[in-house]
């Protein structure tokens, strides 16, 4: 890939890239239930309907897209010091690469997956690899 093989600009390893997806799951998670809180303030509800649920991964796709379009990483990335570029070049992803690798990643089998390069299938098809910043 190019890619120096350790330092700035080499491929992130394991550790980063998983306390990153974590706190964005975290982060996610906090938010939804945020948001789930003031719509059901209003409501008499139990406990459990009260729970972000799915509405968490809304907030996930949010997170990832926006943030992979905005400024090439996550909140989680920022704070573990990565990033994802193109594999063809160190630029932003693009939109629809962006979407595809956000919806691989919520079904968490394709980024279980590794190559020796150490990227996950979803970052393969959606031509992207995570970087040390």
């Amino acid at each position: 890939m190019g890619l120096p093989r350790s330092g700035s600009g080499s491929v992130a390893d394991t550790g980063p890239r998983i306390v990153a997806f974590l706190v964005d799951c975290l982060a996610s998670g906090l938010v939804a239930a945020a948001v789930v809180a003031i719509f059901a303030r209003h409501e008499r509800s139990d406990f459990a309907s009260r729970l972000p649920g799915n509405w968490s991964l809304v907030a996930f796709a949010v997170d990832y897209v926006g943030g992979l379009l905005v400024a090439g990483r996550t909140v989680g990335m920022y704070l573990t010091g990565i990033r994802v570029i193109r594999v063809d070049r160190n630029e932003a992803v693009r939109p629809l690469a962006a979407i595809v690798r956000t919806v691989l990643l919520m079904l968490l089998v394709p980024a279980l997956i590794w190559d020796r390069d150490r990227r996950g299938l979803h970052d393969r098809i959606a031509q992207t690899v995570v970087i040390r910043n």
